[in-house]
C-alpha cells in the first residue's frame, strides 16, 4: 500500500501503489504545466466516512511513497481516462480508478 503525502502536515492518502504510479504521471503532467486541479477520495484511514478534496498546485509539497522498489507500469488508456475526466471536471476523484484487491472487493481503497 503506497502512500501520497500532500502538504508535508497532512496524514498521507493511502492507496495502492499501481494507481499511485498512474496518479504521478497525472499529477506530474499537470503540475509541469502549472495547471492546478482538486483531487479527491474517500479516506481509508481514521474512520472518516466522507469525502476529502485538496487543492493541487504547484506551490506545495507533494511525495509519492511506494511500497514496491521497482517502478510499476502505467497503462496509457488509463492515464488517457484519467486525464480526460480531470479535463473536463477540473476535478479528480482517486475513487473512480481505485484498483480493488481481494480483501477490498469493490471499495473505495484511497
Amino acid at each position: 500500500m503506497g502512500r501520497l503525502r500532500y502538504d508535508g502536515t497532512s496524514e498521507p492518502i493511502l492507496i495502492d501503489d499501481g494507481t499511485l504510479a498512474h496518479l504521478k504521471v497525472i499529477v506530474g503532467t499537470k503540475l509541469r504545466r502549472q495547471e492546478s486541479f482538486m483531487m479527491t477520495w474517500h479516506p481509508r484511514e481514521g474512520g472518516d466516512t466522507g469525502r476529502l478534496t485538496v487543492w493541487i498546485h504547484p506551490a506545495i509539497p507533494l511525495q509519492f511513497l511506494f511500497t514496491s522498489a521497482e517502478s510499476l507500469p502505467v497503462e496509457k488508456q488509463r492515464i488517457e481516462d484519467m486525464m480526460r475526466s480531470l479535463n473536463a471536471t477540473g476535478e479528480l476523484v482517486i475513487d473512480d480508478y481505485v484498483e480493488p484487491t481481494a480483501a477490498d472487493g469493490d471499495k473505495p481503497r484511497a
